[in-house]
């Protein structure tokens, strides 16, 4: 599989559930948001996040190239198995055509040397 290093840094942002969306939310090079009954949960870069904003910030995003087709099974897991045997944390992000893997800037070396050494290739890195 091929994953592309999109760019910038991005945050994990955590607010109120009824929290209104904002044009801040949709900033970057991959944003999501994502609502349910205890949170609003955002990524996006991080440079427009606004002050006071809960967040875990330092992420970098691999791009899985896609489309993936939705009857495909174990995409995620032929990416996860060797950034967890790494230990390499991720935070996941799926849309209709493609999955995101994001790790932490400080260990997105090991993180493309892991991917690399099962046989993905990763372009960008």
């Amino acid at each position: 599989m091929t994953l592309d290093l999109l760019p910038g840094v991005l945050a994990v942002c955590r607010l109120d559930p009824d929290a209104a969306l904002e044009a801040w939310m949709g900033q970057g090079s991959v944003s999501s948001i994502t609502r349910t009954p205890v949170e609003l949960s955002v990524v996006c870069q991080r440079d427009g996040v606004p002050e006071g904003v809960v967040l875990e910030d330092g992420w970098r995003a691999l791009a899985l190239r896609g489309p993936i087709p939705f009857e495909l099974t174990g995409v995620l897991t032929r990416l996860l198995d060797p950034l967890a045997a790494a230990e390499v944390s991720i935070f996941a992000i799926s849309t209709y055509d493609t999955d995101v893997v994001m790790v932490k800037a400080l260990a997105l070396e090991d993180a493309v040397t892991a991917l690399r050494a099962e046989g993905h290739t990763v372009e960008g890195a």
